[in-house]
């Protein structure tokens, strides 16, 4: 496939992913819309059919990567080539911001109202830069639309968790190709990882809220820095390599399981 093909499909894919995953968040969190406080059956639901749905428009593209573990973990198995992961990974990166973006324009009268109102922004400081950088992280009213956070703050807990769950969903990908025709599974391919990013939510999302795809976190988190948001509060910063490393270490460790015991 020729570098426009990763390009556009990578971009495309990872912004619907994240426009409608960034969406659930949205309508579950935000006060003023009408799935409010709807938990985290909606929210693990609608982030797999948002994987389903952004793999299956990328797929015939770029191959429907729409994640940097996914990507490292190709390229180790050896299904794609090394010179080609920058551009999958800007591609990923540029979409999930993109979809970010899309969720505050769709929600825009939500995110305010939100925001302006009392009971939700009483503990937040006035102005972002009275924000206390040397305190201990809080995370802002609507941050959590936009990225994870762990529940409980353990580095070491909460970076195994990210790698142990991008462990499956890698391994579930690359084993799909280990059919008669070692072929994958085309569309149905959509569709099973789909329903492991689900099952992988309910099972093992209760930690960190399952990044497993570290642009899914960076884009939209840098997209909250840069939002007009009024009382948005911090980015927590801090945190941001958890879903990051972690989800590179998993992708790479699952592909080397598979050349070790299935290749």
């Amino acid at each position: 496939m020729s570098s426009s093909d990763i390009f556009i499909g990578e971009t495309i894919g990872t912004a619907v992913l994240v426009l409608l995953g960034g969406g659930v968040c949205a309508a579950v969190t935000l006060k003023r819309s009408k799935a409010h406080n709807a938990g985290w059956l909606a929210i693990t639901f609608g982030w797999g059919f948002a994987v389903l749905t952004g793999a299956y428009i990328a797929s015939g593209v770029s191959g429907a990567h729409l994640n940097p573990a996914v990507t490292i973990g190709l390229a180790i198995q050896g299904g794609t080539a090394w010179s080609d992961v920058p551009l999958y990974l800007v591609s990923e990166l540029f979409g999930a911001m993109i979809g970010a973006v899309l969720v505050w324009a769709v929600y825009y009268g939500q995110f305010h109202a939100h925001l302006t109102d009392p009971e939700i922004v009483k503990d937040q400081p006035a102005e972002e830069g009275m924000v206390d950088q040397s305190a201990a992280p809080k995370a802002g009213p609507v941050l959590g639309i936009f990225t994870t956070g762990p529940e409980i703050r353990n580095g070491v807990q909460n970076v195994l968790t990210e790698i142990i769950a991008t462990f499956v969903l890698v391994l579930a990908i690359l084993t799909q190709g280990l059919n008669d025709e070692g072929n994958g599974l085309g569309a149905l391919g959509a569709l099973i990882t789909a329903l492991v990013v689900v099952g992988i939510g309910l099972s093992l999302g209760g930690p960190t809220g399952y990044a497993i795809n570290p642009v899914r976190d960076l884009g939209p988190r840098i997209v909250h820095a840069l939002l007009p948001l009024p009382n948005k509060g911090g980015s927590d910063w801090g945190y941001a390599w958890v879903p990051v490393v972690g989800p590179l270490i998993g992708g790479a460790l699952a592909a080397g399981l598979y050349n070790l015991a299935f290749a």
